[in-house]
């Protein structure tokens, strides 16, 4: 057996023992430059039916099922669900909303950031690639009680929400930090970004967030203007959230799927 695949072993144990793990853990900066560690790792998943994510503007990395796996262990009811982690509607609407209210103006920051730095290059005889900036560092932070005044209405209220704000930390999608809200490792890996845009922006909520941005330019703490009748309600949000991730993290039966 090589070095590769026992450093393969160890790494593949890891992440399903965390569930999640770091891009800066050794060992996945390992396998992130190292193409035969990384599949090396990726075989030994899928030898359980598993796989490694990555996504370049998250800041952690997971492990799902692969598609051949998804009917035997979720069954067909579980694939047409809007959710696999038994997550209540409203519960969906508000993973919805967060996630719309982080992870979109993140990955618009990071975007611009990244042009302007290879702009920056243009003339430099002797310039150097630079990182993307990390989503701790341009992630914005929700207010919770601007979540609550603006769309506490539509999810239940205080009490309701803050049940469904602890079951969505538990899972790992959102971290609590005193009165706000940020993103947590699971939030910009499990959802997939190229679909969920496009449904949001050109959606129920796609005119709230203009109207946000064009008020404050700070989404997360700008939403106390669109009245609350204008905003979706939760069939519109759980329709949405119905291109949440098809695979599941395993380590926990009840983890949630990637598109």
């Amino acid at each position: 057996m090589s070095s590769h695949m026992d450093d393969a072993a160890l790494l593949a144990a890891e992440l399903l023992a965390r569930r999640w793990l770091p891009r800066q853990h050794p060992k996945v900066k390992r396998a992130l430059i190292d193409a035969d560690l990384w599949a090396a790792t990726q075989d030994r998943l899928a030898q359980v039916g598993l796989r490694l994510i990555d996504n370049l503007y998250a800041d952690h990395v997971s492990v799902a099922l692969l598609r051949p796996a998804e009917t035997a262990v979720f069954g067909e009811s579980g694939l047409n669900s809007h959710n696999n982690i038994d997550l209540p509607r409203d519960a969906v609407s508000l993973l919805v909303v967060l996630w719309s209210l982080i992870v979109l103006p993140k990955r618009e920051r990071q975007q611009a950031r990244a042009a302007s730095a290879h702009g920056d290059t243009q003339n430099d005889m002797f310039g150097k690639d630079k990182p993307l900036p990390t989503a701790a560092s341009v992630s914005p932070l929700v207010s919770y009680r601007a979540l609550l005044a603006d769309f506490g209405v539509q999810l239940g209220k205080k009490t309701r929400m803050d049940a469904n704000l602890k079951r969505l930390e538990n899972h790992g999608f959102i971290v609590r930090k005193g009165e706000d809200i940020a993103e947590g490792p699971l939030l910009d890996l499990l959802l997939d970004y190229d679909a969920l845009s496009q449904r949001i922006l050109q959606g129920a909520l796609g005119d709230v967030l203009a109207q946000a941005k064009q008020l404050a330019g700070n989404l997360p703490l700008a939403l106390t203007q669109p009245p609350l009748e204008e905003l979706p309600d939760d069939d519109e949000l759980a329709e949405d959230a119905a291109l949440l991730a098809s695979d599941a993290e395993p380590s926990a039966p009840d983890a949630p799927r990637e598109a």
